[in-house]
C-alpha cells in the first residue's frame, strides 16, 4: 500500500481507525469498571490519573500541556478530583508560589484495579478471537505506539 497521505486506501484506514478508537476506549472503560464495580470516573479524569501515574507530581500547566487540555479544563478537573479524594496538591518543589498535583492512595488503588480489570476483559475478549486476529493485534500494538508518538510530535498532546 502506498503511504502517501492522499492514498485512498490510507485515507479509508485512517477514517476507520479514527471512528473505532473512541468507541473502543469507552467500551473498554465501561466494561472494566463494571467488572470490578469501580465508580463512574469521567474519561478526562482517567486521562489525568493515567498521566500522573506515569509522570508523578505535575503542575496543572504541564499536565494540561501534556494532555492537550485548556488551563480552565485542567483546573476544573483537578478541583473535582481533589474533592473526590483522587488527587492532592502541594507547593511545587523549589518554587513556593506554584502548586503540583499528585495521585492519592485511593487514586493509585483505583487505577491499579482498573488496569487489572481492563487486562482481564481484554484477555477474555482476545481469547475468543481467531489466532490470526490475535497475531494481528500483537503486531499492531507497536505500530499504534509509533502512530501515537507521531501524533504527539505534531502537537496532538
Amino acid at each position: 500500500m502506498d503511504e502517501r497521505p492522499d492514498d485512498p486506501d490510507l485515507a479509508r484506514v485512517a477514517r476507520r481507525l479514527s471512528a473505532e478508537i473512541g468507541p473502543f476506549r469507552r467500551t473498554l472503560l465501561a466494561t472494566a469498571r463494571r467488572s470490578v464495580a469501580l465508580p463512574d470516573i469521567p474519561d478526562a479524569q482517567i486521562e489525568v490519573l493515567r498521566r500522573l501515574g506515569e509522570d508523578g507530581w505535575s503542575s496543572p500547566t504541564a499536565l494540561g500541556r501534556s494532555l492537550g487540555l485548556a488551563r480552565s479544563t485542567v483546573s476544573n478537573l483537578v478541583q473535582a478530583m481533589e474533592r473526590d479524594g483522587l488527587v492532592e496538591r502541594r507547593l511545587a518543589r523549589g518554587d513556593g508560589r506554584s502548586t503540583e498535583v499528585g495521585l492519592t492512595g485511593l487514586a493509585q488503588r483505583r487505577l491499579a484495579d482498573y488496569d487489572a480489570s481492563a487486562e482481564r476483559v481484554l484477555v477474555d475478549a482476545m481469547d475468543a478471537l481467531s489466532e490470526d486476529d490475535r497475531r494481528a493485534l500483537v503486531a499492531a500494538v507497536p505500530a499504534l505506539e509509533r502512530l501515537r508518538a507521531r501524533l504527539d510530535e505534531r502537537g496532538g498532546a
